[in-house]
């Protein structure tokens, strides 16, 4: 945090009730961590653990993490793997559709083309 020049005083730190699956232990308990870095408006909520104090330090990596990104003017490399993803999943059109296929079949011709004659 001090390489990224954040201080304490701009970190507004709450602890809240955390969410999901784990029933009622969860619904008592106040594991969930909520870091504001007050000068770049930047929200990190953390409850990947049970602990208290394992969130907190895991939330302020996280937000150093993403102040570190807003400060480099980089993409994540998280939010790059969701976009190649997103596109990989994209559904082809009836053109693109339609030429692979064409594609597909000469490749199949080709190949068959290609198999010993039987006498």
């Amino acid at each position: 945090m001090t390489a990224l020049g954040i201080r304490e005083e701009d970190v507004a730190e709450s602890f809240i009730r955390g969410s999901g699956s784990g029933g009622q232990k969860v619904n008592k308990t106040s594991s969930c961590v909520q870091l504001l870095h007050k000068p770049t408006g930047i929200e990190v909520k953390c409850q990947r653990e049970r602990s208290q104090a394992m969130n907190r330090f895991l939330a302020r990596r996280e937000l150093c993490d993403r102040i570190e990104e807003r400060i480099q003017g980089i993409k994540a490399a998280k939010e790059q793997e969701r976009e190649k993803i997103r596109r990989q999943k994209r559904r082809r059109s009836r053109r693109q559709k339609a030429r692979m296929l064409d594609e597909k079949r000469k490749h199949g011709e080709k190949k068959s083309a290609r198999r010993s004659v039987d006498y």
